[in-house]
């Protein structure tokens, strides 16, 4: 793993070159997206750079992460709507281009063709994820199987907690979700992990310096020959 520590909106530009590099390279390289706050920053340099002709989408293809079930693309919280609202509006990526795991596949097998989609479109070039404070990547809670492709998941009460301030209630936050597998995100060429804040630093110590164990499902990072952590202070607080 390669480390980048600095304030998050000095990682979150040096984030953004890579983009600005591999576009420049592979205009039509395979982008696996993230959604919450984490990776706001960075969008918007996206969007900075893509007004000012330094960057170009116009050739490329997105495949978000994950989304939660029962939410179509109108509803606010849905994860279509947000990158819609925070990204793809932004850039000159082209909307039928851009892909987000269904909200309404009825099981694992309908929700597995999404990797066959990747696959079909060349793989991912360059994976960005966030990290859970239970160290999950995606909504691949602790335990979930290294094999695992895009899947139906039940949602652990912790991340549905730490998910109600998007939500009226507790009660409103979905129970489910679909996601890309441990599988599908390892798949990626390359992987960048962007974590910021004090409360991310204890999973990004047990990511970075505990053996990959699917208990810590970031931890498995360990095993890809290419990941880049974006660090603020606060989240590296914790690394030896």
């Amino acid at each position: 793993m390669k480390l980048i520590i600095g304030s998050k909106e000095d990682v979150s530009a040096q984030a953004a070159q890579r983009y600005v590099e591999l576009l420049g390279k592979k205009p039509d390289a395979v982008l696996g997206l993230a959604t919450g706050s984490t990776p706001l920053a960075l969008y918007a340099e996206l969007a900075r750079l893509c007004a000012e002709g330094k960057v170009s989408f116009a050739r490329a293809k997105s495949y978000n992460l994950d989304e939660y079930i029962g939410l179509d693309g109108s509803h606010d919280q849905s994860y279509r709507y947000f990158m819609d609202h925070n990204l793809f509006q932004h850039i000159d990526i082209k909307p039928e281009n851009t892909h987000v795991p269904s909200g309404f596949v009825k099981d694992d097998e309908e929700a597995a063709r999404y990797d066959a989609e990747i696959d079909a479109a060349g793989g991912i070039d360059l994976q960005l994820l966030g990290i859970g404070n239970n160290g999950h990547i995606g909504f691949n809670e602790p335990l979930t199987p290294f094999t695992s492709v895009t899947h139906i998941v039940k949602l652990t009460d912790s991340t549905r907690e730490a998910n109600k301030r998007f939500f009226s209630s507790l009660d409103e936050v979905p129970t489910h979700a679909v996601t890309m597998g441990i599988h599908t995100v390892m798949k990626a060429r390359s992987i960048m992990l962007l974590a910021f804040g004090e409360g991310k630093a204890e999973i990004i110590k047990k990511t970075v310096q505990g053996r990959p164990d699917t208990a810590v499902p970031a931890s498995l990072l360990q095993l890809h020959e290419d990941v880049t952590l974006y660090l603020d202070e606060a989240a590296a607080s914790k690394l030896s």
